[in-house]
């Protein structure tokens, strides 16, 4: 869906940062509302959205066990 959003959690990415983070969620927004730039009008819902997916994101980055990971650091 959104081809130019990296995955975001290890081994894909160890070092994530807030601006990763709300790139991701830029994108995601863009994709599927269809703006890129969201008239006047609709700015403050735009930014809402990236505000949430921004937290729903770094919510689950901070949440989830990535199996294996503790292995390939021995």
């Amino acid at each position: 869906m959104c081809r130019s959003i990296k995955t975001l959690r290890p081994p894909f990415a160890e070092d994530v940062t807030e601006i990763d983070i709300q790139a991701a969620a830029l994108q995601y927004v863009r994709k599927i509302s269809g703006f890129r730039k969201p008239a006047a009008h609709n700015a403050e819902a735009f930014d809402r959205a990236v505000a949430a997916v921004a937290e729903a994101t770094a919510e689950l980055l901070a949440s989830i066990e990535v199996r294996g990971a503790a292995r390939s650091a021995d």
